[in-house]
């Protein structure tokens, strides 16, 4: 009866891990790509771990991180215009860092027009970034995370589940302050807002 029982248990278990598809903002997704573990653990050996942290609390304290878009589109209206550049001129001061753009949609509609549409989005800020001098080579924007984050767990159309938000991903490896490993002089260095309208 205990081996019975114990086999349920685990039966249980199983689809409850299988069935987490859905997985709310904020999870923890691997990415099963090679090597990412011992990169992991080489960044928070030598600190730059922490400092990618400490970086990415910043930019979340000092801009807006997240924009929306209308329902199956990848169009920046006004509102993400103005955002899109607090996150610009913010980016422009730190040219030793290098952003994400992740792109998610809500949960209506099929997974792979949804991906492709998250991607799109990402693709619209990374292009937005470009136009104001930012580096594509310090941008990403193939990371489509399409309905599997979502803020508010719906069914039906919800705006907030219709964003693409930018983060801090780590530091640019070439670039002088890193080779010489000052980390905290990057982190330190004071942000000098100027008005989104520039």
């Amino acid at each position: 009866m205990q081996i019975w029982g114990k086999g349920i248990l685990l039966a249980g278990v199983m689809t409850a891990a299988s069935c987490g598809l859905n997985r709310e903002a904020g999870s923890q997704i691997d990415e099963g790509y090679f090597g990412v573990p011992t990169m992991n653990n080489i960044q928070i050996h030598n600190g730059q771990k922490s400092y990618v942290s400490d970086l990415s609390q910043r930019f979340a304290t000092e801009v807006p991180t997240t924009v929306n878009f209308a329902f199956g589109s990848a169009h920046l209206d006004a509102t993400a215009v103005s955002i899109l550049r607090q996150q610009a001129n913010w980016i422009k001061q730190f040219p030793e860092v290098r952003f994400r753009v992740y792109g998610h949609t809500d949960l209506v509609g099929g997974k792979a027009a949804n991906h492709r549409l998250g991607l799109r989005r990402a693709r619209a800020i990374v292009s937005f970034f470009a136009s104001q001098g930012i580096s594509r080579s310090r941008l990403e924007a193939l990371s489509s995370l399409g309905e599997t984050q979502p803020l508010v767990v719906t069914q039906k159309p919800e705006l907030r589940n219709r964003r693409a938000v930018t983060e801090v991903s780590g530091f640019v490896q070439s670039h002088p302050m890193i080779l010489n490993g000052k980390y905290a002089a990057v982190v330190m260095r004071a942000y000098a807002p100027t008005k989104s309208g520039s």
